[in-house]
């Protein structure tokens, strides 16, 4: 089952990401996208790290998302990837238009052959005004369009607002 949960900052997303991998009965392990570059990211991280149980895998992998899954997918296990626009975001800094394209269509065209459970976390930017700057523009309408893709191939999608799931499309919470 893939599964896509959406929201703001400090939505809850991950947190509920982190209680459906729990419940899946399955061995997880989480897929950690973020490059803590300076101390509040560190923070976060550190955040993150001590509410995930101990016996969970841990994999950091800022842009080869597409072949981690293919690496560690399997039918008794879970696969939780927090956060699919940190790696956008990793992949835009690379300055190369085409790595993130072939690394985008590569998780795309995996994904049907993934067995196990995968929970895809992301932050909805999409619902604010327009950004100033050419790569904050740039920023929303990738995640925009690999979130429109993402949904369309997920069994479940769910928006997180204040801690509270919203299920936009498959069985509710």
């Amino acid at each position: 089952m893939l599964q896509l949960i959406l929201g703001g900052a400090r939505s809850g997303k991950s947190r509920l990401a982190e209680k459906l991998a729990c419940e899946s009965g399955l061995a997880v392990t989480y897929i950690a996208t973020s490059q803590p570059l300076d101390g509040e990211m560190n923070e976060r991280v550190a955040h993150h790290r001590a509410r995930r149980p101990v016996e969970w895998g841990l994999i950091e992998e800022p842009v080869q998302l597409a072949r981690v899954l293919r690496e560690r997918a399997r039918a008794d296990h879970c696969l939780l990837v927090d956060c699919l626009t940190l790696w956008m975001t990793n992949l835009l800094m690379l300055d190369d238009n085409e790595r993130l394209s072939a690394e985008r269509d590569a998780l795309l065209e995996c994904l049907a052959s993934l067995p196990g459970e995968i929970i895809f976390v992301s932050n909805e930017t999409g619902m604010g005004v327009v950004p100033l700057g050419e790569l904050t523009r740039r920023y929303v309408d990738e995640a925009g369009w690999l979130h429109q893709a993402l949904a369309e191939r997920c069994q479940r999608v769910v928006l997180t607002v204040a801690g509270l799931p919203l299920t936009l499309k498959g069985n509710a919470l």
